[in-house]
């Protein structure tokens, strides 16, 4: 159970004292969502994101009987490594998400091998305009200095990244911070989704949103918040 919610104009804050309820009350949501965008349309637009915290949150979401074969999930973002690695994010998705239930899902992964990363955004581009956008659903993580998708305050063009009126669909990113070069949906494509959720977990991703939205310093989570065309829903648990 929500044991607060506290409300901004940008945001709507969901907090729960277990991690498990939070990842239930998050699929939930999206199960909803996903549901309400099947019946208008015939089809459904899922983006999710990877690192530690959604394990929980895939596992719960998998489960709901939904009709899962009129989904396709892609990523908001991806580290530029082959499927096997544990760093990808394709990987933890078809380990955590694509089961049970949602086994009936397409997925449309942003990463292909190709000479360069700039190649592979260009081709991702491509094939990924053919997707039934905008979103409907969209679910974001958070790192602690702030970063979102791929959206790393040192990222080498972070000013094209956040650009909300990009025609792009995938973006390349280097930056010292991240590691392995990414790929990453443009802020455009994300803002527009029909519901935002940030899923974030313990007390320092906490502080570090909170900083986030009294900075003056506008870091990438509140670049996302500013330009979302409805208020973005936080889900944390301790």
């Amino acid at each position: 159970m929500a044991r607060e919610q506290l409300n901004s104009d940008a945001y709507n804050w969901h907090a729960f004292a277990e991690r498990q309820d939070l990842a239930a009350a998050l699929a939930g949501h999206v199960a909803g969502r996903l549901t309400a965008a099947i019946d208008e349309r015939g089809t459904a637009l899922l983006a999710v994101s990877g690192g530690t915290t959604p394990a929980k949150f895939f596992a719960s979401l998998s489960s709901i009987p939904i009709a899962w074969n009129k989904v396709t999930v892609t990523l908001v973002d991806e580290r530029c490594v082959p499927v096997s690695s544990p760093r990808s994010n394709a990987g933890l998705v078809a380990a955590n998400l694509l089961q049970h239930a949602a086994a009936a899902a397409r997925f449309v992964p942003l990463y292909q091998e190709a000479e360069s990363v700039g190649n592979t955004s260009e081709a991702d581009s491509r094939m990924l305009r053919s997707l039934p956008w905008p979103l409907d659903v969209v679910v974001l993580g958070m790192g602690t200095d702030g970063h979102t998708a791929s959206f790393f305050p040192d990222a080498d063009n972070l000013e094209t990244l956040l650009d909300p009126s990009s025609e792009r669909v995938v973006l390349p990113v280097h930056a010292t911070s991240a590691g392995e070069p990414r790929l990453t949906l443009s802020l455009a494509r994300i803002v527009r989704a029909g519901f935002v959720a940030l899923h974030i977990e313990g007390e320092d991703k906490r502080t570090a949103f909170e900083s986030a939205m009294a900075s003056e310093t506008r870091k990438p989570i509140r670049a996302v918040l500013d330009a979302a065309e409805k208020p973005v829903q936080v889900f944390w648990a301790p």
